[in-house]
């Protein structure tokens, strides 16, 4: 073949494919011998390789993780003159996982400005430690938040920063729910992107109204996702689904709207207002 058919088969033969490289999702995660069965074990140890392949404890290896990672690597992108603080801030982060930004109030709390919290941000999201989640933007008549969401792409890491010793306290914690939201949003994240998918994924929150944690717009069809951490069905977990038409009345969206609820539970259901997702199938949610 000559060179100039090469080139234009391949106008930028120099160039290698980019590869994104997120922790192991849930489907990659049972290759492994050892995965925890049950939802909080699995949530507290997280989905970092080497805590299955090597068998090492998930509190002995996500600590030295953080060292490393807050010793070495941040040290190279940003001068960060106390790394007490960045510490600090990484907690704080933690504890606000599944919560909506506000870089004035983050960057309060850790003690530094918020052009200082926001560009910390940036380096937790170019590093994959967290991401975050835009609002919904399409047209929809409601006055809606602005604001978008931060997650932490591994539930195994805000346990350990937020001093969660094990399973048993992970169950009963004030942010089970929070900690249970971010580890299937990241697992929707992961799905998307180690099949080659384009990630458009939002959250939707009226200013005094109703909520959706996650819509993913997959272009012939709209994913719209409630997560709850309680392991019983009940039927107020699809009461936002019925306000979701009047909602959505003129907005340019795909025909096809999918409602879901993952929940702690373990049995797969359909209801009326949609379906209700046990947590080990959230992924299969926009694979199927």
């Amino acid at each position: 073949m000559s060179m100039t058919a090469n080139m234009i088969l391949d106008p930028f033969p120099h160039l290698t494919p980019f590869l994104t490289l997120l922790p192991p999702g849930l489907e990659e995660l049972r290759h492994f011998p050892d995965i925890p069965d049950q939802l909080y074990p699995l949530l507290w140890q997280g989905a970092y390789p080497r805590i299955y392949d090597q068998q090492i404890p998930a509190h002995q290896w996500l600590e030295d993780y953080l060292a490393t990672y807050i010793q070495r690597d941040v040290r190279q992108v940003l001068n960060v003159g106390d790394l007490h603080t960045f510490t600090q801030f990484l907690r704080l982060c933690a504890g606000r996982t599944a919560q909506e930004i506000n870089y004035s109030s983050l960057g309060a709390d850790a003690g530094v400005s918020h052009n200082t919290a926001r560009s910390w941000l940036s380096i937790l999201e170019a590093s994959y430690i967290i991401h975050r989640l835009p609002a919904w933007h399409a047209n929809i008549r409601k006055q809606t938040t602005k604001a978008a969401k931060i997650h932490f792409f591994d539930s195994g890491l805000v346990c350990h920063l937020l001093g969660i010793r094990d399973p048993d306290q992970l169950q009963y914690h004030p942010l089970r729910g929070a900690i249970f939201e971010s580890w299937a949003v990241a697992e929707i994240y992961k799905t998307l992107v180690h099949d080659g998918n384009r990630v458009s994924m939002f959250h939707y929150r009226e200013s005094r109204g109703i909520e959706f944690d996650v819509l993913v717009d997959q272009g012939d069809r709209l994913h719209v996702i409630e997560i709850k951490s309680g392991a019983t069905p009940s039927s107020g977990f699809f009461k936002n689904f019925h306000f979701l038409p009047d909602r959505l009345q003129g907005s340019m969206l795909p025909d096809k709207i999918c409602n879901h609820v993952v929940y702690g539970g373990e049995t797969r259901q359909q209801r009326s207002a949609g379906s209700l997702v046990p947590w080990h199938d959230v992924g299969r949610i926009v694979a199927e």
